[in-house]
């Protein structure tokens, strides 16, 4: 780019999405690594290879990232259209286009901070994941796919460019950089397979990095087999998704069966094709009609909460429980969304409410409802019955969230950021 320009010789144009700040009171005209201002606030991150700052509104965290004009715009482009496609990428909200009056041009592009991330560095710094490695390949192989299936060639899939999120005691996996990626129709193999040999490739790389920086991996974690392992998650979900199935005439609830198992790995089927060959039938469902978010789209319809997936399986299984409970009371059966009502105002309502405003950053709300079921399993197995709802939220607020740490808002620790 040159030189840097004086701060007055710069003009700038600010694009931004309604429901947002203006952003106006920012420093445009300066370079971003040169800000100075009281909104700028520091949280842990991957690595970038541009500079990356993140400011403040009112509790509302915001990412700038500064890249060419033409990159910015593009990669704004790209997340909203992800968006409109259901996968789990970080909110596009505005562009800044600045020019000095030599016509140097770059811009910031401005993306919604996902509250309650967690980057890979800090998850592997000891912030109590159990059973880490498992959940974070999960995490970042099912949305590798999730990606794929809305044709979204990736081209630098990484841990840097992934933020994770707890979902009911697993991880969800969330798009930052959608900077070189492509939107296609539909991907052909040979690019699904381009895009995960580049994510081996980088996912090595990256845990070989903590290694070299003494970070403490998980016991026996080798960076190498590791990254592989994320193939061998990737096309088991694939296939599961898309696999062909033949069967006999006699053989048609095999369809329910099909579907029931999409269903309860996340995801929906909007249309199937059934192809009859004399005796046999074949099966095919069309990756671009599969829609991940199965549970939290019904989740959503019933009970107006939008959740992780895992979340809302949980919360959907409580619901279930507490139509049970309704019905043995009332002796008559409840329709699911009486009972889904009742129990928004009657059980997840005020569990949540119960959490201290000055505890509430540890965990989003059905985190927190998740780890309280969690805790009266704990407790009423201790007891040897039920110990109810509200007895475990007044448990798990003295004993064990004080003690979590506040995920809301992830400052750098332990050197990382």
């Amino acid at each position: 780019m040159g030189p840097r320009r004086a701060a007055d010789a710069v003009r700038f144009q600010l694009v931004t999405r309604t429901g947002h700040p203006d952003f106006a009171d920012l420093p445009w005209q300066r370079p971003l690594a040169e800000w100075e201002s009281e909104r700028i606030v520091e949280v842990a991150r991957g690595l970038h290879r541009h500079v990356v700052r993140f400011v403040n509104y009112d509790g509302r965290l915001y990412a700038l990232k500064e890249l060419p004009e033409r990159l910015a715009r593009r990669e704004y482009r790209l997340l909203r259209e992800l968006t409109d496609h259901s996968v789990s990428v970080v909110e596009a909200v505005g562009v800044v286009a600045r020019r000095s009056g030599e016509g140097e041009v770059d811009a910031i592009l401005i993306t919604r901070y996902l509250d309650f991330s967690l980057p890979y560095r800090a998850l592997f710094a000891g912030r109590g994941i159990p059973a880490l490695r498992e959940h974070l390949l999960d995490a970042l192989a099912g949305l590798l796919v999730r990606l794929h299936l809305a044709g979204f060639f990736w081209g630098d899939c990484s841990l840097s460019n992934t933020l994770f999120r707890r979902d009911a005691g697993a991880l969800a996996a969330y798009l930052v950089d959608a900077e070189t990626g492509e939107l296609h129709p539909q991907l052909s193999d040979g690019q699904r397979r381009l895009d995960l040999e580049l994510a081996e490739l980088h996912v090595a790389g990256e845990l070989m990095d903590l290694e070299a920086a003494e970070v403490d991996l998980p016991p026996g974690l080798d960076p190498i087999e590791t990254a592989t392992d994320i193939r061998r998650r990737y096309e088991a979900l694939y296939t599961a998704l898309t696999a062909e199935e033949v069967f006999a005439p006699t053989e048609a609830y095999r369809i329910e069966d099909r579907l029931r198992h999409l269903n309860e790995l996340g995801f929906d089927v909007e249309e199937i094709e059934l192809v009859g060959e004399g005796d046999l039938r074949r099966l095919r469902l069309h990756p671009r009609v599969v829609e991940p978010g199965h549970h939290r789209r019904r989740l959503l319809m019933l009970a107006a909460l939008d959740v992780q997936e895992n979340q809302a399986r949980r919360l959907l299984n409580d619901i279930a429980g507490y139509r049970m409970h309704l019905e043995r009371t009332a002796g008559a059966p409840v329709p699911e969304t009486v009972a889904a009502y009742r129990w928004l105002n009657e059980v997840f309502g005020p569990a949540t409410e119960a959490i201290p405003a000055a505890l509430r950053g540890k965990r989003e709300p059905a985190e927190l409802f998740h780890e309280v079921l969690d805790h009266r399993w704990y407790l009423s197995e201790r007891a040897g019955a039920d110990v109810g709802t509200d007895r475990a939220v007044a448990s798990y607020v003295a004993d064990v969230l004080p003690g979590a740490a506040d995920e809301r808002t992830v400052l750098p620790a332990d050197g990382i950021t």
